[in-house]
C-alpha cells in the first residue's frame, strides 16, 4: 500500500502522475511516523551548536555587545524562530509531504521547482563548505597526533593539499554512507550526536571558566550603550533568524515524520528558546574567559580546542566538533537538495541516488575555493540566501492565510488540468508575481552597499513583502475550493 492509499475516507478522481509522485515524495503514513519530541529537539541541539553559529555569536562581542546584550539578542531571536518554525513544522505534520511538494500548493505542481531549486542550490554549496571546515579540524588533529603527516599538508591540487583531500573525502564518504540508509539513519545519528555535542561544549566552557579563575569578562573593550546597543541587538537577532532562513523553509522535511503537533511544540520549546539561551551562555563563557586570560577575542571554539594541553582530551574534543559538523551538514545541507533532486528527476532518482548526486555536486564545486572567495560567499550565496525570505512569505501566506491550512493532498501529485494546483500549465503566475519583485528588493537590500544598515533585515523585508503581495493578488476562488470543502485529503489524519 502506498502513502497515497492512506487517505482516510477521502475520495478523489485525481490520478497520481509518475512525474510528480514517487515513494520518497509521497506523504508519510500516520503509522510510519517515528519522530518524537526528543528527535525534534536533537535537530536544534545539533544545528544550534554548529561551528558557524559559534563564529557568528562570538563575533557579537567584537561588534560591541556585552554578555547581557548577546543574551537579549538570542532571547528575541529564539521567540521569533519558535513561532516561525512551529508554523512551518505544523505544515509538514498535517500534510506529511516534503518541501518540494509543499511548494506545489502555492507555486503549482511545476512552479514548485523554483523554490525547491533555490533551496537546493544554497544547500549543496554549504554542504561542501561545511564538509571542508570539518576536514580542516580533522587535518589539524591528525598533524597534532602524527607530526609526520605535516608533509602531506604542504602541496596543492586544485587548491587542496593531499592531507586535505584525504580528510575531506573521508568525511564526504561518511555522510554519503549515512544518507544511503535514509531518514531513519539520520534520525539515529542525530540522537547520538546531540548529547555528545552538549556534553563536549559544557565541558569546554567549564574548563575555560576554571582556567580564568572562576570569572569572565562581560564585554570586550567599551561596549555599546543606549540606542546603538539596541540597534545592534535587533540586527543580531534578525541575522540569527536569517541563518535559519533555510530551515524554516524545509522544516517539513523532518516534521512530516513527527508523531503529533505536541511533539513538534515540545521539541521546539526545548530546542529553540531553552537551547539557544544555553548556547548564548556557553558563547559568553568561552569568549569572556579567553579575553580575561589574554585579551584575545577568539573566532571559533576550535581556537580553544587547539590549546588543550592533553592529547587525549584534544582528540575527544576535536572528534566531537567533527561529529557535530557532520550532523549539521546532514540536517541543513543534505536532506534539502536530495528532495529537490528527486522532485526534478522523479523517474530516475530516489533518496539514495539523489544523495549521491548531491554529494558529487558538493565535491566538484571545490568548496574550499568557494569559502576562500569573499565575492562568491557574499554575493552568490548571500544573494541566493536573500531569496529564501520571499519564498517563505509566499508559501506561508498561501497555506495559513488563504487556505487556512486545508490542502487537497492527492491533487499535489496529479497533472490533470482540473487539479487544484495545476493553475496555468502547472505554474501559478500570481505566486511568481508576488515572489519576483519581493525577491529583487530583498537581494538589493542584502547586497547593495548603500543599504548596508538594513542588510541584516533583508530576509524579513522579502518575506513580509511577498506575503502581503501574494495575499492581495492570489486567486481566492481557487483557495476557497480547499477551504470550503470538507473532503480534503490530509495524510496525517
Amino acid at each position: 500500500m502506498t502513502a497515497l492509499d492512506n487517505r482516510s475516507s477521502v475520495e478523489t478522481s485525481s490520478t497520481p502522475s509518475p512525474g510528480l509522485y514517487t515513494y520518497d515524495l509521497a506523504p508519510t503514513k500516520k503509522e510510519g511516523r517515528r519522530w518524537g519530541a526528543y528527535n525534534v529537539f536533537t535537530l536544534w541541539a545539533n544545528d544550534v551548536h554548529s561551528l558557524g553559529n559559534y563564529a557568528f555569536a562570538i563575533g557579537l562581542f567584537a561588534l560591541g555587545l556585552n554578555v547581557w546584550g548577546i543574551l537579549a539578542a538570542f532571547a528575541l531571536a529564539s521567540v521569533l524562530l519558535f513561532l516561525l518554525l512551529t508554523l512551518s513544522g505544523f505544515m509538514g505534520h498535517k500534510t506529511g509531504v516534503p518541501f518540494p511538494v509543499m511548494s506545489r500548493i502555492a507555486f503549482g505542481i511545476h512552479g514548485a521547482k523554483i523554490p525547491a531549486g533555490v533551496r537546493g542550490l544554497v544547500a549543496i554549496a554549504w554542504f561542501g563548505i561545511q564538509t571542508y571546515l570539518a576536514s580542516s579540524v580533522l587535518s589539524t588533529l591528525l598533524v597534532a597526533m602524527f607530526p609526520g603527516l605535516g608533509r602531506l599538508d604542504d602541496d596543492s591540487l586544485l587548491g587542496q593539499s593531499t592531507l586535505g583531500w584525504i580528510t575531506f573525502l573521508v568525511l564526504w564518504g561518511l555522510q554519503v554512507l549515512i544518507v544511503s540508509y535514509g531518514m531513519q539513519m539520520i534520525r539515529r545519528y542525530m540522537a547520538f550526536a546531540a548529547p555528545t555535542t552538549l556534553i563536549t561544549m559544557c565541558a569546554l566552557a567549564a574548563w575555560m571558566f576554571f582556567r580564568a579563575g572562576g570569572s569572565i569578562s562581560l564585554s570586550v573593550g567599551d561596549p555599546l550603550t543606549g540606542g546603538a546597543m539596541w540597534l545592534q541587538i535587533l540586527q543580531a537577532a534578525a541575522l540569527w533568524v536569517v541563518i535559519y532562513g533555510t530551515f524554516v523553509l524545509n522544516f517539513c522535511d523532518f516534521t512530516r515524520s513527527a508523531r503529533s503537533r505536541g511533539a513538534i511544540v515540545r521539541g521546539n520549546v526545548i530546542g529553540i528558546p531553552v537551547n539557544m539561551l544555553f548556547f548564548a551562555a556557553i558563547v559568553s563563557v568561552l569568549s569572556g574567559a579567553q579575553f580575561k586570560l589574554d585579551g584575545h577575542v577568539i573566532t571559533s571554539p576550535t581556537d580553544i580546542v587547539r590549546t588543550i594541553p592533553n592529547m587525549a582530551l584534544l582528540a575527544v574534543a576535536s572528534l566531537a566538533l567533527i561529529a557535530l559538523t557532520v550532523a549539521v551538514n546532514l540536517l541543513a545541507n543534505f536532506v534539502a537538495p536530495i528532495y529537490a533532486l528527486v522532485n526534478l528527476f522523479p523517474r530516475s532518482l530516489d533518496f539514495r541516488r539523489a544523495g549521491l548526486v548531491s554529494a558529487v555536486l558538493g565535491l566538484v564545486i571545490t568548496p574550499w575555493n568557494l569559502y576562500n572567495s569573499p565575492i562568491v560567499v557574499n554575493y552568490f550565496l548571500g544573494g541566493l540566501g536573500a531569496l529564501l525570505g520571499p519564498l517563505f512569505g509566499v508559501v506561508m501566506a498561501d497555506y495559513w492565510l488563504l487556505r487556512r491550512s486545508r490542502v487537497n493532498v492527492p491533487d499535489l501529485y496529479t497533472e490533470d488540468a482540473g487539479g487544484d494546483y495545476h493553475y496555468r500549465r502547472g505554474y501559478n503566475p500570481r505566486a511568481v508575481a508576488a515572489f519576483l519583485p519581493s525577491a529583487a528588493i530583498a537581494v538589493t537590500v542584502a547586497l547593495v552597499p548603500s543599504f548596508h544598515a538594513a542588510a541584516g533585515f533583508s530576509w524579513f523585508i522579502g518575506a513580509i513583502l511577498a506575503a502581503a503581495v501574494h495575499a492581495v493578488v492570489a486567486d481566492r476562488s481557487a483557495a476557497a475550493r480547499d477551504v470550503d470543502g470538507e473532503a480534503i485529503a490530509v495524510a496525517a489524519e
